[in-house]
């Protein structure tokens, strides 16, 4: 008896028995559950008080001593549970860390600041982006550290450090379209972003540069302008873009073809740069070393080389702004680096997880960012299917010269596979010829960022000319491609956005896939065939309101109906793109669905009538829309009429300021509505919060029906 007892324990700890036995190749699992423990916090519907992380931080020291002195056996469980709350703990001390000023209400007035960043916005407008912000009326408490200002109608260039002084219309970052939308507000928290706007007055230079301020963006700005004065094409834009990190010289329509024609990671400053620029100067310091026989006989040319790449890899992730995917970049160089010093394997999967933790770590909002989510599976995937390979046999097997070809379209396929799931759900879309495009451009590349790299090293000299010529054919080559990509029939397929739990599952079977061993691997195929029923049987809202009150879009037959042809572009846009929808406003609005005339546009959601009203005559219009509909939606710019009407359900203003964009769904005779603002957290307004509920029709329609 107690021997059959015993072999039932044994059964049952047969998962810690298996997981004490991979001890020493576990460690990649770390940053996936400090990962998980980032994601939760993410998602709890509440704020987190000092209570909780003062409990998680003991949890943690108990974890730790039960791990000193605790049985063995449980050492990997209690691992698991101790990154999960660290990652918690990590999240709730960045959120608080970063906390700054949000600007509440409108603002229209002077703003005087430094100018710190330069690029395009998605309307292809020049931005400036602001420090030192001074605000008319508003006190310095109150005031946003950082402001975003799109320049319409001018193309002025400033330098960074620059003080300049301008008039323009401002306000705090808007929350999602949509629930489960993209948050832009969360984001610019953690940026510290504290408003954004637009300005259609001359910018004025208020004072020049401080002396050694700004000094790497300054240098950037001056690199760019060099290089495009040298190189003035679109070409020579691009080129610079991917060189410097600066692409306010390219073209909206270069940058849509990049999109469609999945090329769009050549432009960003990514781990590709990274590693072109590295190993460039890397191979090209041992190389150059070795040709000089009497240092190549006294030096360590391989360590050498290392050290000047990595100062190189330093300057260009401060020159590039150190966003997400050039950070992991960079850290990956520093530990491939720091094994060739110490004489070790560097490319590996523990040097990926450890380049993650420490990310995770310093930035834990980069989780949710798609440069991270990008990089990390395309560089795992890349490890793991390059590790998987005989290549012993492929060099009996294969020709010497089809060897980096196949290498090549390998690393193209891998590459594809691993970010086709995230890129779909963060641009929905899916580039049928991306594959194609990436093979064409990649090498091309690689001799552009060779030829940048030459031309700054020759640029002392004079003698530049030579590698700029062959950086701007390079980029020709890559911008013909793109374009003529993204020209095919079906270049790009609309993506529907995925529900919440997609990714997380498909990240979570990717990963079981790729650090599990031996059969147990195959139970990844589980949640990955959960995720794609869940991504294949989508749930899109029918009715959408944008958080203003100034569009309405109506899911029909033919795709989802817009309210209006102009304004609320943003919510038009994620709204369309989410639909997995390529349409633009224009081509949504003349879709059937709404009925009436420009100021007052009748809709029928389920077996409720409803008006969207705006414009001058809305508040006029009012009574009338509230004895013919269920439902009447009133702009943003509208305060709530009194006496209100009786008869309909009315969405203002005031409502709106709660809820956010909302998303409405019939119930039979009932109406389910759910606001964006369900949980007040951190980088929220701090106006109550509404929580979903079912609206019934008013008694008065109910009589006229």
């Amino acid at each position: 008896m107690a021997v059959r007892e015993g072999a039932v324990v044994d059964r049952m700890l047969w998962p810690l028995h298996a997981l004490q036995a991979a001890r020493g190749l576990l460690f990649p699992w770390v940053p996936v559950f400090l990962g998980c423990g980032i994601g939760l916090w993410f998602t709890l519907p509440f704020e987190p008080e000092w209570p909780l992380y003062a409990a998680c931080l003991g949890a943690v020291l108990a974890l730790a001593a039960l791990h000193r002195w605790g049985p063995e056996l449980w050492h990997p469980v209690i691992v698991v549970v101790g990154c999960v709350l660290v990652g918690m703990l990590a999240a709730g001390l960045r959120a608080h860390l970063v906390t700054a000023p949000m600007l509440e209400g409108r603002y229209y007035g002077a703003v005087q600041g430094r100018v710190i960043n330069i690029d395009r916005s998605g309307s292809d407008a020049l931005r400036i982006t602001l420090d030192r912000v001074v605000l008319q009326d508003v006190p310095p408490a109150q005031t946003p550290l950082n402001v975003r200002i799109s320049l319409h109608g001018q193309d002025v260039r400033f330098d960074p450090g620059q003080i300049v002084l301008l008039t323009a219309y401002l306000a705090a970052p808007d929350g999602p379209a949509e629930p489960g939308g993209f948050d832009f507000r969360r984001m610019a928290y953690f940026q510290q972003l504290g408003a954004v706007g637009y300005s259609r007055s001359p910018v004025l230079l208020w004072a020049e540069a401080a002396p050694g301020t700004q000094y790497i963006n300054r240098l950037r700005s001056d690199l760019t302008r060099a290089m495009l004065a040298a190189v003035p094409s679109e070409a020579g834009a691009f080129a610079t873009g991917a060189m410097t990190g600066d692409r306010s010289a390219i073209s909206l329509d270069t940058v849509q073809a990049l999109r469609d024609s999945n090329l769009a990671h050549l432009l960003a400053i990514s781990g590709m740069n990274m590693a072109f620029i590295t190993a460039f100067v890397f191979a090209l310091v041992r190389y150059g070393l070795a040709l000089i026989p009497p240092v190549a006989l006294r030096v360590h040319t391989k360590k050498v080389a290392a050290v000047a790449a990595f100062a190189v890899a330093l300057f260009y992730l401060l020159l590039s702004g150190a966003n997400v995917a050039t950070v992991r970049a960079f850290l990956m160089v520093c530990v491939m680096l720091g094994a060739v010093l110490c004489d070790r394997r560097g490319l590996s999967m523990r040097s990926v997880a450890l380049a993650a933790v420490v990310l995770l770590l310093l930035q834990p909002e980069s989780l949710l960012e798609p440069g991270f989510q990008l990089s990390f599976a395309a560089t795992v995937v890349l490890i793991a299917g390059f590790g998987a390979l005989d290549r012993q046999i492929l060099r009996e097997r294969l020709p010497r010269w089809l060897m980096p070809v196949f290498t090549l379209v390998l690393t193209s396929v891998l590459a594809g596979a691993a970010t086709a799931p995230f890129a779909a759900a963060t641009f929905n879309r899916f580039t049928d010829y991306g594959l194609l495009a990436n093979v064409l451009t990649v090498p091309m590349m690689t001799l552009l960022m060779a030829a940048g790299a030459m031309a700054a090293l020759l640029a002392p000299l004079g003698l530049s000319g030579p590698a700029l010529w062959v950086m701007e054919q390079a980029g020709r080559w890559i911008l013909f491609i793109a374009h003529w990509v993204a020209g095919l029939e079906g270049a790009v397929t609309p993506i529907v956005q995925p529900g919440p739990w997609v990714i997380p599952l498909v990240t979570l079977a990717g990963a079981w896939a790729i650090l599990w061993h031996g059969r147990v691997r195959w139970v990844a195929v589980g949640p990955a065939l959960v995720a794609l029923v869940l991504w294949v049987v989508p749930d899109r809202p029918v009715l959408l309101i944008s958080g203003d009150g100034a569009l309405v879009g109506l899911m029909g037959e033919g795709g989802r109906a817009l309210s209006a042809a102009r304004g609320a572009g943003f919510a038009a846009e994620s709204w369309l793109q989410d639909d997995g929808d390529l349409a633009l406003q224009t081509e949504a609005y003349a879709r059937a669905g709404f009925t009436g005339p420009k100021g007052a546009r009748g809709f029928v959601i389920g077996d409720w009538r409803g008006v969207a009203l705006t414009g001058k005559a809305a508040s006029a219009a009012l009574p009338e829309a509230c004895r013919t509909a269920d439902l009447v939606v009133m702009p943003a710019a509208l305060a709530p009429v009194r006496p209100t009407p009786a008869g309909c359900v009315i969405i203002d203003r005031a409502m709106l300021d709660q809820t956010g964009a909302l998303a409405l769904s019939p119930q039979g005779e009932r109406l389910l509505i759910s606001p964006t603002r369900a949980a007040l957290r951190i980088w929220m307004s701090p106006t109550p919060i509404w929580q979903a509920r079912t609206l019934d029709k008013p008694a008065a329609t109910l009589a006229r029906q």
